[in-house]
């Protein structure tokens, strides 16, 4: 791909307002290279400094800052510390007056339905139901796991549930009744809260059937919680079942428990994608900290601002919507719908309704909307946009250009935000007091102690490595749940003391860094190595190309070569002579012996609700495997158009 320049570069005037600025001015540092040097030369000064700059409150100080006497793999932040992330995202703004009456929470269901919280009426809210919980018998510790779309009531059951010490696990709504009953098994949870059913493009879609499965093949379940949001008739377990409106009617006080920093608090397994879920362990200093640290400090959210992050609970970015906008102070806006139901403009609708001022995306749904026009977006008032996040995938330069210049109208920064479920956050972002360019990351954010290796350890710069981190910090997931060989093989055993990541990425002289992709993605073709987001960069750029998604299969001289996939912009139709145009255009820009020689023209990629596109599923149904769990998937149609491409190219 060609250098790309700066898109956006921060006035003096907009640089010196961000909170990240005028934290780095009162250490006497006004260059942001020298400010992270510091941040990672001493670890424990840095993010002691970060809580106390957050604000977070403690019912007990902590004697230390960093323990690492277990090991690099187990640090031990805030030792003797005790606190709870219920107290920072809500109590502590809801006692104070100048804050009590601020929206905390505006809701949308995808029927056009409304909740607004203020922080006082959020907290009386998640009073009563920690009160209701601890009537049935859910104790510290005890695990339940949140089965529910994005309602008022899930974020009521999030901050009920760390109140009173127990663990909260977000599962993902659009799970089918297995893989709850997996994340419900591994984490030996004690109850279940989901919902008779939610609605998703104007249609009424059940859980409560698929919960009643899953509690069925978990014995440790006792209880499964029923919040009515669409008023469906649905079978009902007296032994078991228990309406949400009991639990949640105990309306008093509700004094929070006091726990530990190192305290866990969430369990969020991964998405299994790539074989058994993993149990992530998140503590109450931990996950909300970095979360609240990469919202307010590198994103600029402030008390006055509002957050909007497309996503579900059931993924790390919905907790961090949670925690990055409240232990803020920021308004929060959850939505139940999708960005393009009943019309393309949703989305914008929503950031206009509310104005909201972050906005968080993920590329795929750009590209979805760009096949729309920029009418939807012009349609609506989006001046109150500060920054515009994006997370989940590598860009493409074109849907980043449109964006860019459509719903940010060339003046509002694109944060390209990437890092993980285990990471609490980000590792890389695009810091506000730096130029930004396309497609790439400006920035390590502070306290990330990254390098890019190659396979002998050593680092390299401007050719694609292994992401690695080199020390500690704080959000890192505690082990896995009751699986920490698993933890210690996955992320440990390469490199001695070093987080390997699993994407491959380059870091430029200019300071940028750039994802090809996971390292389990990345092509090995001819002996070089090709990220799939290098090929559906490319691919994009093709007039008659909105989508695109790239894999590798084995081939018998080059090892592997790459096979395209795109959907294209409906002003075109699929002919020879189309496909031949995508095909050299593939070939004079990435050489004949890199270009896909197969591209095939689908409908729809397979993607997960939060618009990522899921290659594990593209590849498996290309070349006729297993697929394993897709419960995640959107579209599962979508996986079995790609197979019957591959069951023709099999008999040709």
């Amino acid at each position: 791909m060609a250098e790309l320049q700066p898109a956006w570069t921060p006035s003096e005037e907009l640089k010196h307002s961000t909170r990240l600025y005028q934290w780095m001015k009162k250490y006497g540092f006004d260059n942001y290279d020298d400010f992270h040097k510091k941040s990672i030369d001493d670890i424990s000064w840095f993010w002691d400094e970060a809580v106390k700059e957050l604000g977070w409150e403690w019912y007990q100080n902590y004697e230390e800052t960093l323990d690492l006497s277990k090991g690099i793999q187990y640090p031990h932040w805030f030792v003797g510390g005790k606190t709870n992330v219920a107290h920072n995202a809500l109590d502590k703004w809801a006692a104070d007056p100048a804050s009590k009456n601020r929206t905390a929470l505006y809701w949308e269901g995808d029927n056009g339905d409304e909740v607004t919280y203020t922080f006082v009426e959020l907290l009386e809210k998640v009073n009563a139901a920690a009160n209701g919980l601890e009537r049935i018998g859910v104790k510290e510790k005890d695990v339940v796991l949140i089965y529910m779309p994005m309602l008022p009531e899930t974020l009521v059951a999030m901050l009920a549930i760390s109140k009173i010490g127990a663990i909260l696990a977000p599962a993902f709504s659009g799970y089918k009744a297995d893989a709850v009953a997996t994340r419900a098994n591994a984490a030996e949870a004690k109850a279940i809260i989901t919902a008779d059913g939610f609605y998703r493009r104007g249609k009424k879609l059940l859980m409560k059937e698929e919960a009643d499965k899953a509690a069925d093949k978990s014995p440790s379940v006792e209880h499964v919680i029923v919040v009515n949001r669409t008023g469906e008739d649905v079978a009902w377990n007296n032994d078991r079942d228990i309406h949400w409106d009991v639990v949640a009617n105990n309306v008093s006080d509700y004094t929070t428990k006091e726990t530990y920093a190192h305290d866990p608090f969430m369990l969020i397994y991964t998405s299994g994608t790539t074989g058994r879920p993993k149990g992530a362990v998140h503590t109450h200093a931990g996950f909300p900290v970095k979360s609240a640290f990469d919202a307010g400090l590198c994103m600029d959210v402030k008390k006055d601002d509002t957050l909007f992050w497309y996503t579900d609970m059931g993924w790390m970015m919905g907790p961090f919507l949670v925690y990055g906008g409240l232990v803020n102070g920021a308004s929060i806006v959850m939505f139940e719908g999708t960005p393009d139901y009943p019309n393309p403009d949703r989305v914008w609708e929503l950031v206009d309704k509310y104005t909201v001022t972050h906005l968080g995306i993920s590329p795929t749904l750009i590209r979805s909307l760009m096949k729309h026009g920029e009418s939807w977006i012009e349609a609506h008032n989006l001046s109150s946009l500060k920054m515009i996040g994006s997370t989940g995938e590598p860009w493409n330069p074109e849907p980043w250009k449109w964006l860019y210049k459509h719903a940010g109208k060339s003046r509002v920064p694109i944060f390209n935000y990437s890092g993980g479920t285990e990471i609490s956050g980000g590792i890389f972002g695009n810091v506000l007091v730096k130029p930004i360019q396309p497609v790439t990351f400006n920035a390590a954010l502070p306290g990330m102690d990254v390098s890019v290796y190659d396979d002998e350890g050593n680092t390299v710069q401007n050719d694609v490595g292994e992401l690695v981190i080199r020390q500690p910090w704080v959000g890192m997931t505690n082990g896995f749940y009751k699986e920490n060989e698993r933890y210690e093989q996955s992320y440990w055993s390469r490199f001695k003391d070093t987080w390997v990541h699993g994407d491959w990425v380059i870091h430029d002289d200019e300071g940028y860094y750039t994802i090809t992709g996971r390292s389990d993605d990345v092509l090995n073709v001819a002996g070089k190595r090709l990220g799939p987001a290098e090929v559906e960069s490319v691919l994009v750029e093709h007039e008659a190309v909105v989508e695109s998604g790239v894999i590798g299969i084995p081939h018998e001289v080059k090892g592997e070569e790459a096979v395209a996939f795109v959907v294209l912009n409906p002003k075109f139709e699929a002919s020879d002579e189309l496909m031949a145009s995508i095909k050299q255009h593939l070939t004079d820009m990435l050489g004949k012996a890199l270009a896909p020689s197969k591209v095939y023209s689908v409908s729809d990629l397979p993607k997960t609700r939060n618009a990522k596109v899921m290659r594990r599923a593209i590849k498996s149904g290309y070349l006729n495997k297993e697929s394993g769990d897709l419960s995640a998937l959107e579209n599962p149609h979508a996986v079995e158009e790609i197979r019957s491409l591959g069951k023709q190219e099999s008999l040709s």
